[in-house]
């Protein structure tokens, strides 16, 4: 992976080297993994006080977590509570330790819209080529309609902010923060494998995982690692990440990594092929159709990058 070895991202990182306190060095990179691991669990926990308090007061005596996840607004409220602290650890962090800006990470203001909006596009159409393929052979069918298109189009659009805080909290983590640590000291191999497989274990819970479905967490890991290379910025794997989840989950009505919010879909799509091939319960991440589009995009890019380099 040579082609990726000199990037803004691993330059950046660079900046907050220096002012590592020297007791830590040798052991940074293990503790930022760490951080990564245990830091989003401690603090779901913690913020998930004032929401329990918040719910007592209005008269609920329990958290009912199932029925948050079947309305857009209660789905959304979990991932904006769940996710923003996210950006929060990772800037107390480098203030704490490297002395750099939260941008940094890969958040400079150059082209910002037009790699979000790129990232938008690659994200919805890998996803949609990735359902698409089964359903030529008819194993994705549509279901009846949707009822409410209105209701579904609004649910769909505030869901899309909460996917928006989600798919690039998960970025800031992985493509950001801990690619840029263990990259900077191991070497692009170490630093896209590691965080890659890291970022498929932080799914080791959800509804449904399988083989294929953890292959495809870590392929999609290497896949969003190149992008965010490759653009030497997260911007645009902030918006593949999120618009991916949206696209299957509130346009085609499917699974996303497990979790079911076909309530509010646009179109009420149904697997009913082979898991293997469609990904089932797990949603098309648990299945083949989505291996091989993962795998030709982590081709294409490395080859764009390999041209590049190879003109430069």
């Amino acid at each position: 992976m040579k082609e990726f070895e000199k990037n803004r991202l691993f330059e950046l990182a660079q900046m907050g080297l220096p002012n590592i306190p020297a007791p830590l060095v040798k052991v940074y990179p293990f503790l930022a993994v760490i951080y990564v691991l245990l830091g989003p669990l401690v603090t779901s926990a913690i913020v998930s006080i004032p929401l329990v308090i918040f719910l007592i007061l209005f008269g609920s005596t329990q958290v009912d977590v199932h029925a948050m996840l079947g309305s857009s607004v209660g789905m959304t409220v979990l991932m904006l509570v769940g996710f923003t602290p996210i950006y929060i650890l990772i800037w107390g962090w480098l203030r704490l330790f490297e002395h750099r800006p939260f941008w940094t990470i890969g958040m400079q203001r150059e082209g910002l819209w037009r790699k979000y909006l790129r990232g938008a596009l690659v994200g919805s159409l890998m996803i949609s080529a990735a359902v698409g393929l089964p359903a030529i052979f008819g194993y994705i069918q549509v279901q009846e309609a949707v009822p409410g298109a209105g209701a579904a189009i609004t649910g769909g659009v505030i869901l899309l902010l909460g996917w928006v805080v989600q798919g690039a909290a998960e970025e800031v983590l992985f493509r950001g923060f801990l690619l840029q640590i263990l990259g900077s000291r191991f070497g692009v191999i170490v630093g896209v494998l590691a965080t890659s497989i890291l970022f498929a274990l932080l799914h080791i819970f959800n509804a449904n995982l399988g083989l294929i479905a953890f292959l495809n967490l870590a392929l999609f890991g290497v896949f969003t690692s190149f992008y965010a290379m490759r653009e030497g910025s997260l911007w645009g794997v902030f918006a593949v990440h999120s618009f991916w989840n949206w696209v299957q989950g509130n346009l085609f009505g499917m699974e996303v990594s497990g979790i079911p919010v076909r309530l509010e879909a646009l179109i009420d799509l149904q697997e009913v092929g082979p898991d293997w091939l469609t990904g089932g319960a797990f949603g098309p991440e648990g299945g083949i159709a989505v291996t091989l589009w993962l795998c030709g995009g982590i081709i294409v890019l490395w080859v764009l990058e390999h041209r590049n380099r190879s003109i430069s």
